[in-house]
């Protein structure tokens, strides 16, 4: 063992790859494995954001840019979300271009927590903020929402508001949710926004699938609670550009002042090329999302009714392209036992719920990021382990 090993920031050791990439990485090596892990969209680039890119390369923009991003695409970024979602940001002060949405989550975690503060965030939910708030010397709380159709309620809320009083720092949100595909009425994201403008906590708010919200209109909670949120976006699913790493992180002008300071010690600037590429994606193809929503949403409808057929207790989901379904009883109810266990015996990869947190045990995500053919496919092996 490498003695300096002993000399590594302690919080390093709390923390470990996520449970998704874990599993992930242990499945993928068995032969004829389908995997439906990943949040990943299969549809490729549109043409014109793909055209963009080539263009800025042969035209050498591979040079840093500032660091909060080209002046035109935080412009065009600011445009999009106030014509999409009636939310209001000066391009000059109040807009970072990040490296992707997680750097966005990074970023701001790093800036405003501190040791012995607390967040507090509705489970099951995406895995990628514990480990952060961890780094932070910061305490997660969470807000199990299992009981309610996993949707957060201004009670429960609220409760925990008055329970952990001044020591919390900040809520987070994340609608359409991973895992579940949970996403709230404009009422609902106003009821929470009534009950949050009452405490000084910061609103964190990562709304990454917000062009993928089905039957209705997305609501950011942004546009009641302006001065309190810190609202996280980007290309990665609504362009099916995860690999360009370009998100978006809005705020208050003094928020961002001093957000970008860790921003540019994490990252300096987002990738020149990949913002050249994102402004074709925010002006002349602003509405890529709407295609790749519509065979989403014949992909949600398809698997949500073979995983009730098998058994499985599923709430119907309303955005995202995940499906969060109860494992029946009279099966493996170890959430990772299971999901291995499928994998072995009928090559069929799922998440555990586990690794969405405790309130996920006994649950599978599957994502429908995935041909129809490769869904109905794994339908059929998913059916035959039900059924063997």
């Amino acid at each position: 063992m490498n003695p300096l090993q002993h000399r590594f920031n302690p919080q390093v050791n709390k923390i470990a790859v996520s449970l998704i990439r874990q599993f992930d990485e242990r499945v993928s090596n068995i032969p004829d494995i389908l995997k439906l892990t990943l949040g990943e969209p299969d549809f490729d680039t549109p043409e014109e954001v793909k055209r963009a890119g080539i263009e800025a390369i042969e035209q050498n923009f591979s040079h840093y840019t500032g660091m909060a991003g080209l002046p035109e695409v935080r412009e065009a970024a600011c445009t999009f979300v106030e014509k999409k979602y009636n939310v209001h940001y000066d391009w000059q002060t109040e807009v970072l271009v990040t490296v992707g949405g997680t750097e966005a989550i990074t970023a701001t975690l790093l800036s405003i927590l501190e040791p012995g503060d607390k967040v507090l965030l509705p489970t099951p939910i995406y895995s990628g903020y514990e480990p952060v708030i961890t780094l932070a010397k910061a305490e997660l709380i969470q807000m199990d929402t299992s009981q309610t159709d996993f949707v957060l309620t201004p009670d429960l809320l609220e409760a925990t508001l008055e329970e952990h009083g001044d020591q919390v720092k900040a809520v987070i949100l994340n609608y359409p949710s991973n895992p579940i595909g949970v996403t709230y009425t404009r009422e609902e994201v106003k009821s929470l926004a009534d009950v949050l403008k009452k405490y000084p906590v910061f609103v964190m708010c990562d709304e990454i699938y917000s062009e993928l919200v089905y039957d209705e209109t997305h609501t950011s909670i942004a546009e009641f609670i302006p001065n309190q949120t810190i609202l996280i976006n980007g290309l990665s699913k609504s362009h099916a550009m995860t690999g360009w790493r370009i998100g978006f992180l809005f705020g208050p002008k003094e928020l961002i002042k001093e957000i970008v300071k860790v921003h540019q010690y994490l990252v300096t600037a987002a990738s020149t090329i990949s913002q050249k590429a994102a402004y074709a994606a925010l002006t002349t193809s602003m509405n890529a999302g709407e295609e790749m929503k519509k065979e989403y949403q014949v992909r949600r409808d398809f698997v949500f009714k073979e995983v009730s057929r098998l058994g499985f207790e599923v709430a119907k989901p309303r955005g995202a392209f995940y499906i969060f379904a109860k494992i029946p009883t009279g099966y493996i109810q170890d959430s990772m036992e299971f999901c291995i266990d499928l994998a072995e015996k009928k090559q069929l990869a799922v998440i555990p719920g586990i690794a969405f947190g405790q309130a996920g045990e006994g649950y599978i995500r599957i994502s429908y990021a995935a041909s129809f053919e490769k869904l109905e496919e794994a339908m059929r092996r998913l059916d035959r382990y039900m059924n063997r």
